[in-house]
């Protein structure tokens, strides 16, 4: 057994030592009205899982890199957590992979719109809490998303939680990279998707490329972009960050197993999270 799957498991265990069940979990479009009805406000989460269907990943990855990841999670969250999820969002707002082909919902106030709704809806059936989880990262589609969960909470007194996929990724993952940074596309990312789903992943077309990102020493968010006109200094030609010729499977497997462990850890702290409704 690998490390990163031993670890997966150890607190697989451990979570059912402290009340949780195998079969605990339940996906919202598999219930009966009347069983949606009692468990949404039965359970301790609801859990909106946000994920790209469809975003550029560089020539190599499928553009589902994002969603197939989602599906994973929480795939081992209903497995191991008595949780709630709800439909899956596949749409949603890429600005930085916008001269790229693929799909966009270009509009951020349109998302988050959108967001809201799905959340808000949740709330007013009975919604004990609210998770978002976003296979984004944070400073780019959790913006808008963040921005929901704070007028849910402040509207309604539901807590919620937003989990980007850089809230997952922990120290351990840098142990077993290779690559001298990254970020999109890249090692990492193509190892998690040679473990998911090997058969779309043409390593043939995997490249490196670090882009002409010159060292930032000062202060303040400054918002990337994987531009395709070859006058802006940020220009990509592969829409990668990073070194995906280093991917494996095994590389994959490991990071994917520590992402989960803090996806379930995560889970279960803000399942004891206090309640208060506002009526």
């Amino acid at each position: 057994m690998s490390t990163g799957r031993m670890l997966l498991t150890l607190y697989c265990l451990l979570m059912t030592c402290k009340g949780f069940t195998a079969d605990a979990g339940a996906y919202l479009g598999d219930l009966s009205w009347p069983e949606a009805e009692a468990r949404i406000q039965q359970s301790p989460i609801v859990v909106i899982p946000f994920a790209a269907g469809a975003k550029e990943h560089g020539a190599h990855l499928p553009m589902n890199a994002d969603q197939v990841v989602m599906e994973y999670l929480v795939d081992q969250a209903v497995a191991a957590a008595d949780v709630i999820i709800a439909p899956p969002i596949l749409h949603g707002w890429f600005p930085a992979f916008r001269g790229f082909s693929g799909t966009e919902v270009k509009e951020p106030a349109v998302f988050g719109e959108y967001i809201f709704q799905v959340a808000l809806s949740l709330a007013q059936q009975g919604a004990n809490r609210i998770v978002f989880l976003n296979t984004g990262i944070s400073n780019a589609t959790g913006l808008p998303i963040a921005i929901v969960a704070r007028e849910i909470r402040v509207q309604t007194g539901v807590p919620t939680l937003v989990i980007s996929w850089n809230d997952l990724e922990t120290a351990e993952v840098e142990t077993f990279t290779e690559q001298r940074e990254g970020g999109h596309g890249d090692e990492i990312e193509t190892s998690i998707n040679l473990y998911l789903q090997p058969d779309k992943v043409n390593m043939a077309l995997a490249v490196r490329d670090y882009g002409d990102r010159p060292e930032k020493d000062y202060p303040g968010y400054e918002p990337g972009l994987f531009a395709r006109n070859p006058s802006d200094p940020r220009y990509s030609e592969s829409g990668i960050y990073g070194d995906a010729t280093l991917a494996t499977r095994e590389k994959g497997e490991r990071a994917l197993a520590i992402m989960t462990a803090e996806w379930l850890r995560a889970l279960d702290g803000f399942g004891a999270v206090p309640t208060e409704r506002n009526d």
